[in-house]
């Protein structure tokens, strides 16, 4: 039995662009849906099941920001991947939209095949998340993979998809240090060193959901994280 495409919705109200970024992704082998606005966004995510979502910012009457931020707060939406496509570049920008739970940031103009490559990894990812049977725990930190659930305390705490990742990788690799290269790759499937930011703004907001917990997470300056199970941290 053949599985069917990974569903794509791209949220952008420029046609020609909204042309191009589906015309690459469904030569990619995957399904595209698309909308101008985020009202006719959620009205599709409403009836049919998305895998990821390609947002821009400068939408008209509800923005992106906006779309990204109900999408997160959102118990049924909250854990499709977002991925930001948007001529707003400022590092303001970026931090804005990761903070509010988006996965990636892309600037226009932008390399079509490389945004294929990381709407790709994402879903590479994400399916590896859902597949893997097994429950890491450090301490109160407790990271159930198969249900895509992270609690402190036996609290649940609410993360992004790509925050689950790199909570996942993190205990995982419990007591090495991973670089920001290791986790580029690892976790957002990239490896240059300009999106190195991406790392220290998703480590930062981990923390603070974990709480006292997120001390855990320790900062090797100049090199990457780790995650230490040798402290009283809970």
């Amino acid at each position: 039995m053949f599985s069917s495409p990974q569903k794509i919705l791209i949220v952008e109200d420029d046609r020609n662009i909204s042309k191009l970024v589906r015309y690459n992704l469904e030569k990619a082998d995957l399904e595209c849906l698309t909308c101008i606005c985020g009202e006719e966004a959620f009205e599709i995510l409403d009836q049919k099941p998305i895998d990821l979502i390609i947002l821009d910012i400068m939408l008209p009457k509800m923005d992106g920001l906006s779309v990204c931020r109900e999408i997160r707060n959102n118990e049924r939406l909250k854990h499709i991947p977002i991925v930001i496509l948007t001529a707003k570049g400022e590092e303001i920008d970026r931090v804005v939209g990761l903070e509010l739970g988006a996965d990636d940031y892309m600037v226009k103009p932008f390399s079509p095949r490389e945004l294929v490559l990381r709407v790709k990894a994402i879903l590479r990812r994400k399916k590896t998340v859902e597949t893997k049977k097994d429950i890491v725990s450090i301490g109160d930190i407790c990271v159930d993979i198969p249900r895509h659930k992270a609690t402190v305390k036996d609290k649940e705490i609410e993360l992004t998809a790509m925050e689950f990742k790199l909570l996942t990788v993190l205990m995982e690799r419990r007591g090495r240090v991973q670089t920001r290269d290791t986790l580029l790759a690892d976790v957002w499937g990239m490896s240059s060193e300009i999106y190195t930011r991406t790392i220290d703004t998703h480590v930062k907001r981990l923390r603070q959901k974990l709480g006292k917990a997120g001390k855990r997470i320790e900062t090797i300056v100049g090199v990457g994280y780790k995650m230490r199970d040798d402290i009283d941290a809970d």
